[in-house]
């Protein structure tokens, strides 16, 4: 039996072909960093140059992979990546207040590669309880315009602003918005939605990184990374106590958002 040490050497090629297959899975997954390690020469020690800390993955292997090596794992990649940035998120305790007051994270509900995602604000009693976005009374007011436009809840994303539920129901701080902003931005890289509705002037001022009102944002499509992004009012204020006669303002919304889509408008009657 032939021992470690006197196995054969894997050749250069083989070797490559493991390294670039390793870098591309976690590209996928949302990694750009990786450390480096001390250079391995056969100079003299004060011939070999200092080695920085860490290195882009990028230049690490800075080929593409070709066409179909890419689409066949994309999805699957991108939903173990959602999946471990999940995890990574329920760790989170950048926001002292809202770590110490929540039940749980919501991070989010729906598949990567949908074409339409929709931002809120932030988690309220049910979905704190729950773990899940939009789940109490604006939530099934959302799920009914969702239905309203033609698709199903499972057909879409739903995130929040927030992981969080800011302690009663309050609006999210803007220290607290920049510390969920990372999470949020790699969320939307992997779910990589065609279109966002931002669900009212929180969503859209964070999104959007603007301090337009709501009112000067609507009716028209903003740009997030090259995604156009549609600003509506948020379920919760169409509710009974508040301002229902504005669901007549966020169909058109909606209207709007299914033309760009080049999707048929369903008929209200």
């Amino acid at each position: 039996m032939l021992s470690p040490m006197d196995m054969p050497f894997p050749g250069p090629d083989h070797l490559r072909r493991q390294l670039e297959a390793h870098i591309q899975s976690l590209r996928a997954a949302g990694v750009e960093w990786l450390p480096l390690g001390a250079l391995i020469s056969m100079a003299p020690q004060s011939h070999v140059p200092e080695a920085p800390l860490s290195v882009p993955v990028a230049e690490v292997l800075p080929c593409e992979p070709d066409a179909d090596t890419k689409n066949e794992a994309t999805l699957d990649q991108r939903r173990q990546a959602l999946a471990v940035l999940a995890e990574e998120v329920k760790k989170c305790t950048q926001c002292a207040a809202l770590a110490s007051t929540r039940t749980q994270t919501v991070f989010g509900q729906g598949e990567p590669g949908v074409e339409l995602c929709f931002v809120g604000e932030a988690p309220g009693g049910d979905e704190d309880a729950q773990g899940l976005p939009f789940v109490g009374a604006a939530g099934q007011l959302l799920t009914r315009i969702i239905v309203g436009c033609g698709l199903r809840r499972e057909e879409v994303y739903i995130c929040n602003i927030l992981k969080c539920r800011p302690p009663g129901n309050r609006t999210p701080l803007p220290n607290e918005a920049a510390n969920c902003r990372g999470f949020l931005d790699r969320q939307l890289e992997l779910v990589r939605p065609k279109f966002i509705v931002a669900l009212g002037s929180c969503a859209a001022s964070n999104l959007l990184n603007t301090t337009q009102s709501l009112g000067r944002l609507r009716g028209r499509f903003h740009d997030y990374h090259g995604i156009p992004v549609l600003v509506t009012y948020h379920p919760a204020y169409l509710l009974p106590h508040r301002s229902p006669e504005k669901k007549r303002e966020v169909w058109e919304d909606m209207k709007m958002l299914l033309t760009k889509m080049g999707r048929e408008i369903p008929s209200k009657g």
